[in-house]
This record gives structure tokens, sequence and C-alpha cells, in this order.
């Protein structure tokens, strides 16, 4: 759905929105509002080092993990091996016994974990709603991934931290619904991006994701060359990293999630006199991805309001109209898809209760769809071993064909492990020894991509 900004209405509301900003709670909290979180972590890496209470509804939260040393992308704030969060948790928080839905909220490029307090009226836009809100450093130019570095990888690895370590510990130690109906991701530029990717990445963590000017198509040639090669390599011979972690790429990982994409296009207007290149540049990008998600049925909002700049007055903007659709969604979420379909390129990923390890040396896309209870099909090359969620009875036996397009279907048994679950391996065909989208690979006749389509008796 697509839908414009009508611009005066929106000057007034900034106004406003400055008002009440002005006059949100600061300083001190009461006693009966004060709040002390614990450190439970689940022999996860992540410890909670400090915690001060800014006002009565907000913390600010500082993190050790190994998943952040020598961070050279950090913000200043963040320091090496430790990251800092600002936590808002609704009103009467300490004096409920309530489990609240999570909204991860992500600041753009050279900015930090403050933005959306000091900068985007989080605190007044959220006062009355029953809503906890994570905003986490993401390096001033992090990208919400985990540094290539020259194939050293290692830290930064921001995706680790935010989505291995930093969710299952709020869901720890805060009262929240714990659970992909209660969680969604928005973000701002380049937290834009992080949003719409880690929710393509994980679409089991969330059932909403918002880009608010998002640079969300590592495939532009204008902005992302900037970043240089340190973080997902070379494009020259990574460009299938540069892909992986693209929503533009995992597009149709997307189904079933509410997405919602906002975005001008940098022109001048009443408010702003100036023409605004990075807007028009992540408008083009915002457009790709919408068109994108058009061509294959997904539902969406893409609300392109026209003249306007990439400054915080829009984001603002852009976040209130946010929130009352991200309650709607918590309220009633979507189901998980069924039958599922993902891409990634890791070798090994699950989601959903699936798991695929691959065996291939070298990186390349690989797709799992129609899955259910009855069966898979597996794309990509070399082999692999698939689980199956929890769908069967334990102990219970399955007869399992493999067909491939190159040989004679296949048959054996397996059967289900102490929890219901299924493993089967798959052959699909002869692996490809060069990275995907390289010119080795091109001159190596392309990336040669097998299909394997298993049914399971159910």
């Amino acid at each position: 759905m697509a839908r414009q900004r009508d611009l005066p209405r929106f000057a007034c509301t900034l106004f406003v929105l400055w008002l009440v900003a002005c006059s949100a709670g600061g300083g001190a909290s009461d006693d009966d509002d004060a709040i002390v979180l614990g450190d439970r972590n689940a022999g996860s890496p992540l410890s909670l080092v400090d915690q001060r209470q800014l006002s009565p509804r907000l913390l600010e939260l500082q993190f050790a993990t190994p998943a952040l040393e020598d961070q050279g992308f950090a913000a200043p704030e963040s320091g090496g091996g430790t990251g800092k969060v600002r936590l808002l948790l609704p009103a009467g928080y300490a004096r409920s016994q309530a489990r609240y839905p999570v909204l991860v909220l992500l600041h753009g490029a050279e900015g930090n974990y403050r933005d959306w307090t000091d900068h985007g009226a989080v605190e007044a836009l959220t006062a009355n709603l029953p809503l906890i809100v994570v905003m986490p450093d993401g390096g001033a130019a992090g990208q919400y991934t985990d540094h290539y570095n020259a194939g050293r990888y290692g830290p930064p690895a921001y995706e680790s931290y935010h989505v291995g370590q930093l969710i299952p510990w709020i869901d720890l130690n805060l009262r929240t619904v714990g659970a992909r109906a209660g969680r969604a991701v928005a973000g701002v530029s380049m937290g834009g991006f992080g949003a719409m990717s880690y929710a393509a990445r994980h679409p089991d963590l969330f059932a909403a994701a918002a880009a608010f000017s998002g640079a969300v198509d590592t495939n532009d040639r204008i902005l992302w060359p900037l970043i240089g090669s340190q973080v997902f390599g070379s494009r020259s011979t990574a460009e299938v990293r540069w892909r992986g972690s693209n929503p533009v790429d995992l597009a149709p990982n997307l189904a079933n999630l509410r997405l919602i994409l906002y975005s001008g296009n940098g022109e001048p207007n009443l408010i702003d006199a100036a023409f605004d290149l990075v807007e028009r540049v992540v408008y083009r990008q915002s457009e790709n991805l919408h068109e994108v998600l058009v061509g294959l049925g997904i539902a969406h909002d893409w609300i392109d309001y026209g003249p306007g700049s990439h400054t915080w007055p829009y984001w603002q903007q852009d976040l209130r109209e946010t929130l009352p659709a991200l309650m709607q969604v918590f309220a009633s979420p979507a189901p998980a898809p069924s039958p599922l379909r993902h891409a990634a390129i890791e070798a090994q990923y699950e989601v959903f209760g699936w798991r695929v390890e691959l065996q291939r040396p070298a990186l390349e896309f690989s797709t799992l769809s129609e899955a259910d209870r009855t069966g898979f099909v597996l794309e990509g090359s070399g082999s692999a071993l698939v689980r199956t969620p929890a769908f069967y009875a334990p102990g219970s036996t399955h007869v399992v064909e493999v067909a491939r397009a190159s040989t004679e279907t296949s048959r054996t048994q397996a059967t289900a492990d102490p929890d219901g679950r299924l493993w089967i391996g798959v052959p699909l065909g002869r692996a490809n020894a060069h990275p995907q989208y390289t010119i080795a690979a091109a001159l190596a006749g392309g990336t040669k991509v097998y299909t394997a389509r298993v049914a399971i008796d159910p």
C-alpha cells in the first residue's frame, strides 16, 4: 500500500511533538519507580557491567561482550569490548506484573544509542504505550552485521551481539512477551537497513519491521561503496556477502511480517529549502525494495512523502505514525509462514525450527522452500543435512522420498528424535568451487544450482 503525507499537517505535528518532547519526563526517578535489573544470561558471554536510571522510564545499560572487542567503528561512548543500550520501559513497569512487547529501535550512521531519546522524541511518543523499547549502539558505521575484516572475522560483530546476545538477555531479565509475536524492529537510515536485514535474516524473531529513510539496498553503487571492504569484503571478490545481508536480495524471507517503509525524495519543501542528496539516494533504495515486494506479492506499507530531507523531524513523524501499526501487530500477530521459504548464504542456519547444514566449499545462496510437515525443497550445491521442527511423535518412523532432477528418486526411513524432529540427508549435486557472483565462478561456467524435492510421510 502506497500513500503520501499532508505537508501542512505534518508541520503542525512537528511543532506539537517538539512541545511534548520538551515536557517529557527527565531527571531522577521516584522510589516507587526505581528499577534495578538482574543479569541472567544463560551462559551467554554478554554481561551487564553498569546500569543507570535516567528517568522513571529510561535506563542506560552497559554490557561487556567479546563481540565488540577492538571495534574500530564503535561510537566513542561504547569503548572497546563494551556496548551501551538505552532501555525505555512502560509507565508503571516497576509496579506491574504484566509482560510487554519489545521494539528494537536502531540508530543511523554516525549516530549512537542515545539518538532516539535525544533527537527522536521516543520517550514522549511511547508515553502511554505498554511497550519496551531497546536502543542499542550499532557503531558509527557498523552496518548491523558481523564484520568480515579481510577474512579475520571477529569483532565488531553487531548482528551476533544484538540478535544472538542482547535480545535473549532482554527476554531473560525483563518481563517481555518473549516470542516473535511480541517483537518488532525499526530504524533510521543505516538503522533502517539493520531493521530490514535483521528481519529478513531472522524472520522467526520479528513480527514487524520498519525502515525510515532506510539504506535498504546494498546493490546501490552510490552510497554503499563508501563503507569500504572491512564490513562485507571487496565487492569484486565477496559480492555474495553484500547480498547475503541485503533486504532486497532477501525480500522473499519477509513474507508474513508487517513491513513499513518511509522515505522522502530529497526535494526541497516549505520546511527544507535545500536539496538533500542522501535522502534521494536512500529514497531510490527504499523504492527498489518496495518494487521487489510488490513483484513478490508481499504486503507492505510504502509511504513516499515526497519532498523532505534526511533529518530527525521526519523520522519522529515516521515513528509516531508507525507505533499504532506495531501495537496492532502485537495485539493480533500474523502466524509463521507455512509452508516456509527462506534463503541464506550461510552454510548452517536455523529458522522457524528448521536447521540446514550444508557441506560445500564456496559461499553462495541456498534456498529452503515449500517446507512443512509433509516435506520441503532445497536448492543449492554439495550436500546437506536438514533437521525438521518438532512435527512428529518421538520415536515415530517416516518414509522419506528424495527426488532430484539428475537421478532417480531414493527412499529411506527416518525416525523422529526425542524432540519429535527428523534428520534427513539431502544430496544436491557437485559443489561449486568458487564464491557466487565472482569472476572465478563465471569462468567456471557460473554458480550451479541443484534442486532436491523431499517428501515426508507425515
